[in-house]
């Protein structure tokens, strides 16, 4: 007995409207008009005689037989885009990926050609933003985020753990010469809440330093990264956000002695790791920073 199927391009169509509950973005990601979504969504609610979507002031909500429908239809789809992603050698597609700034333009931009010499058939679209997006809405596919404790909910994978170290240009670090006293002699910048000054003098068990922190001056990461380049102070932070900096010589650590404060992770979209190109950029990403991954404290 045959199936009774639905139109593909009318499931396609609920199916990407539903994920995004906007008929626009669903246009935008099928490259079909916004009344091409809402003909094969129509006609698809009049062959299933139920109401999938139903008017909100920002566009369209899911009904409940619509969110029904869609957490059925949603695997489907990945289960059959696994399926012929298989046959292909080289996996091939676009990755979305959203990332907080500091960690995308000073790790990832930087490091982000290798990736692509390696996969040229996959396209990275990289979002650098301090806007969290809806990974259950599939705004991306990857969501990069800072968590300074706890580990996030949903599926996440960790990609760096370590330690914060003081940082500052060369000819600044030059002058402190590994004598912690002259840390108080500059501005000490932080890009993370609470006072991790007052706690990194106490990790060398010089408490009494710790007594006489001043006010230390708080800067988006980006913002406090830039100025301790441009010698305007010390910062505390984490090597993944300035090894690039460190490298060429823009920054010097000052000393050996760190402290974790703080993780990134991945974050992913329920069903995205189905989809080969989106494994094969996770892969790559904890490849490349299992070094920020060392499993124990600097001491």
């Amino acid at each position: 007995m045959p199936r009774q199927l639905p139109p593909l391009n009318a499931l396609r169509a609920f199916e990407a409207a539903g994920r995004h509950e906007s008929f626009s973005r669903a246009a935008d990601e099928l490259g079909v008009s916004h009344s091409a979504i809402s003909k094969h969504v129509r006609g698809l609610e009049d062959r299933l005689g139920v109401q999938l979507f139903r008017d909100a002031s920002r566009g369209v909500v899911l009904t409940q037989n619509g969110a029904a429908y869609l957490a059925q239809l949603t695997p489907a789809f990945d289960t059959i885009a696994e399926a012929t992603e298989a046959f292909d050698a080289r996996p091939a597609g676009t990755v979305l990926v959203n990332s907080e700034t500091v960690f995308a333009l000073k790790w990832l931009v930087p490091n982000l050609k290798r990736f692509t010499d390696a996969h040229p058939e996959i396209t990275v679209e990289l979002d650098a933003t301090e806007v969290i997006v809806d990974i259950a809405r599939y705004e991306a596919d990857i969501a990069i985020r800072f968590f300074l404790a706890g580990a996030p909910d949903g599926v996440a994978e960790l990609i760096s753990d370590c330690a914060i170290y003081p940082y500052a240009a060369p000819s600044i670090a030059n002058q402190i010469a590994a004598d912690p006293e002259k840390l108080l002699d500059y501005p000490l910048l932080r890009d993370r809440g609470g006072d991790p000054w007052a706690r990194w003098f106490d990790e060398i068990n010089r408490p009494d330093l710790a007594a006489r922190v001043p006010q230390t001056r708080r800067l988006r990461a980006m913002l406090a990264i830039e100025a301790v380049i441009a010698e305007q102070g010390v910062l505390l932070s984490s090597a993944d956000n300035v090894k690039h900096d460190e490298e060429a010589g823009r920054l010097t650590r000052c000393f050996d002695h760190g402290f974790r404060q703080g993780t990134y992770h991945m974050l992913f979209g329920e069903g995205v790791l189905r989809r080969k190109p989106v494994r094969v950029f996770r892969d790559w990403l904890l490849k490349e920073t299992a070094m920020f991954r060392s499993g124990k404290l600097p001491t």
